[in-house]
């Protein structure tokens, strides 16, 4: 078929449908992506899998070196993308657009890691108000769906006006369970306001997923550090039940840092699993001074409860989920105190971004 129009016009068209290849040099591995699509979710469609978190530039958990090729970067925080690293040669995969046939380094995740993102409808089934902020909400699939993750892994809450808001799966995989999403009410947020005023039991949403690389590792013989800010408990949360229901020894220390008393929205089932585990420990932390008086436990920064517990990291996995600023804190103090980067593990709850669905 002859093209009509300018060649300027033609050339754009026949670039929009190519794909380019993709090798990793770090595994041996390639993949192809068009220049209309990240390399990420180009990447995830054909069963290949990095670290990566936000999925909008914002975490810096989908880094790789770029080789050899060009890219279209798009837009980023220079907190998840520094100049040094640009003029390295480090890209985010989340954001980059391939050019040209690329060459990257970059460590790909075992084939386990890689479940098929799929778009499913869904039922409220319960709205139950843990506190004063927080939502637990509570959704059913269809009788003949099922939906398969990894214990810490996120979904999207697809929107009708095409917008999309990510929550974290606060509960372990099973057969025929409901999804359990903690919802924080952000003032003035879009669906936050909607979960807490307008959404009842038997409406209907739709979400895509499994998202994230959140999960843990099977490192059995190190102690596991879990660190949850506000409602980063959730995928914690999911951690923690499925390896209960493994009946795993492995050592964890959960550190959930909240604003109040108030904030502590599962504390009391928390406490239950004390009682249940004898391999997982506990340290709540409260960081608002006004309610401080009369608690006897940690007070201040979670991630500072951290050091003064376990000042050596040497030895240990840290899995944290929670607000930016925490996450920051965690990757800039932690390597000081031993901890090799490829033993931490980040979920950043970036602020929600309206970006192209993959």
């Amino acid at each position: 078929m002859l093209c009509e129009n300018t060649p300027l016009t033609c050339y754009s068209r026949l670039i929009a449908i190519m794909a380019f290849s993709i090798i990793n040099q770090k595994t041996a591995t390639s993949f192809e992506a068009t220049p209309s699509e990240t390399l990420l979710a180009a990447a995830l469609r054909q069963g290949h899998v990095f670290a990566y978190s936000c999925r909008s530039g914002s975490c810096g958990s989908c880094t790789a070196r770029l080789l050899s090729g060009a890219i279209e970067p798009k837009e980023f925080s220079e907190s998840a993308l520094s100049p040094a690293a640009q003029a390295a040669g480090t890209i985010l995969l989340c954001q980059a657009r391939a050019q040209s046939d690329l060459v990257i380094e970059a460590q790909e995740l075992p084939a386990g890691a890689a479940i098929e993102i799929r778009t499913l409808p869904c039922r409220v089934i319960e709205l139950e108000k843990a506190c004063h902020d927080v939502m637990i909400m509570r959704l059913k699939l269809p009788q003949n769906q099922s939906f398969d993750y990894l214990a810490g892994q996120y979904v999207d809450i697809l929107l009708r006006d095409g917008r999309r808001r990510s929550f974290s799966v606060a509960n372990a995989p099973a057969v025929d369970a409901e999804l359990e999403l903690h919802v924080r009410r952000v003032p003035g947020g879009h669906f936050t306001g909607q979960v807490f005023e307008a959404l009842k039991p038997r409406d209907l949403l739709r979400f895509r997923g499994p998202y994230g690389t959140f999960f843990l590792r099977d490192k059995p013989q190190l102690p596991a550090i879990l660190v949850a800010g506000g409602t980063g408990l959730a995928p914690i949360k999911a951690m923690l039940e499925q390896a209960f229901t493994e009946s795993s020894r492995r050592a964890f220390h959960l550190f959930w840092g909240v604003r109040t008393r108030a904030d502590l929205y599962l504390d009391r089932e928390i406490q239950g699993w004390l009682e249940a585990h004898p391999n997982l420990n506990y340290t709540p932390v409260l960081s608002e001074q006004k309610e401080q008086n009369g608690w006897l436990g940690q007070t201040g920064w979670v991630h500072d409860a951290v050091l003064q517990a376990f000042p050596d990291l040497s030895r240990v996995e840290v899995y944290a989920s929670g607000p930016p600023p925490m996450i920051e804190a965690i990757r800039s103090a932690y390597p000081a105190h031993g901890l090799p980067k490829e033993q931490l593990y980040f979920d950043s709850f970036e602020f929600s971004q309206d970006y192209p669905e993959t």
